[in-house]
């Protein structure tokens, strides 16, 4: 039976597979991994869990506070974003359903700072928006950072990690390389020499 951790950061998730700090999406993405031994680990698993990451990644305050339901919804989209980024690496049309979801994200909330006016500061652009909508705001800028990428001279460069069973996803930095972390592509060069001691 596949055991869920859910993940303390420091100790049991993988760090930032490249193209994370370019694209906020892609980390959003690798927030749910498949690790060897049949482990796997969810940054989104609790409100608790998801409010860290989505604070972390400037999405939200520190402060709002999320609910199971505002959970699921970020799961859900994460999902759809996954699917997106699995068919762009197979060069395979993408799932309706999921293109639906990204873009009634998107639509969902204006993502643009607004212009306010205060008599001390004059004019400047504010993130305004109801605590009820911080949720629907983060996932508005993260279906926008995903149709970005996708869209971009990068969208070529998304990879799928190659070092099974890691279903991460990740910006291709170096040639032919598709290992999302150093663990990954140790694993993977650990594999292929037992494969050709084996064959010898």
């Amino acid at each position: 039976m596949e055991e869920t951790v859910v993940a303390d950061i420091a100790h049991t998730a993988l760090p930032p597979a490249p193209g994370a700090d370019r694209y906020r999406s892609l980390d959003f993405a690798d927030t749910a991994a498949t690790l060897p031994a049949g482990q796997s680990y969810d940054l989104l698993a609790t409100p608790e869990s998801a409010m860290r990451w989505l604070a972390a990644h400037d999405l939200t305050a520190p402060d709002v506070k999320l609910y199971e339901v505002c959970t699921q919804r970020t799961r859900a989209l994460r999902s759809h974003v996954r699917a997106l980024f699995r068919a762009r690496v197979d060069g395979s049309a993408p799932p309706e359903q999921s293109l639906r979801a990204l873009n009634e994200a998107l639509t969902a909330v204006p993502t643009a700072p607004l212009l306010a006016w205060d008599g001390a500061q004059g004019p400047r652009r504010v993130q305004a928006h109801p605590t009820d909508q911080a949720v629907s705001h983060a996932l508005a800028t993260l279906a926008a950072d995903a149709a970005d990428l996708l869209t971009s001279q990068d969208a070529g460069l998304i990879a799928a990690c190659g070092s099974a069973p890691c279903d991460r996803f990740l910006l291709r930095t170096h040639g032919r390389r598709h290992w999302c972390s150093t663990r990954c592509g140790d694993r993977a060069r650990a594999a292929r020499a037992r494969r050709n001691s084996a064959s010898e």
